[in-house]
């Protein structure tokens, strides 16, 4: 009995909760504004130096990093809402707020080759509000084994 009353209750809860909730959704008007963002008929867009960076040959267990370096030539702030690396050893650092039209900015790409060895090619993807939203950052490198004189 106590199970029915409460089901029935929190039933009612829902209900109440959820009257009132057409009044929230937004007249066409101001749904065509919000149209003409997703649309992006501005948008934001990166320019970069450069998307491909070799190391050459490194010793095994050094780390190096670059840097590149970007333009936002859109007509709208460019946002990045994540930057990963293809794996633990290859690590990105970028900028949180937003980039105006016409701003700069940096992605520092760190590599520690600890562990590793030959022919390294890793991969940062970073997603934005960009067309298309994700842009692809490439770094090589040679991995030599450690020189074991001491």
């Amino acid at each position: 009995m106590k199970t029915k009353f409460f089901a029935i209750a929190s039933f009612a809860v829902i209900l109440w909760g959820c009257s009132g909730a057409e009044d929230k959704i937004k007249p066409a008007e101001d749904r065509e504004t919000l149209d003409a963002v997703v649309n992006n008929e501005a948008t934001a867009a990166f320019q970069f130096d450069k998307e491909f960076h070799d190391f050459g040959n490194i010793e095994e267990g050094t780390k190096v990093e670059t840097v590149f370096t970007f333009e936002n030539v859109g007509e709208s702030p460019l946002i990045i809402t994540s930057a990963k690396g293809s794996c633990g050893c290859t690590v990105p650092d970028y900028p949180h707020k937003p980039i105006p039209p016409g701003g700069t900015g940096e992605i520092k790409v760190s590599f520690d080759s600890t562990g590793r060895g030959g022919k390294q090619d890793k991969t940062v993807t970073l997603n934005a509000n960009t067309v298309p939203n994700q842009t692809i950052l490439k770094i090589t490198s040679n991995v030599l084994a450690k020189n074991s004189e001491s």
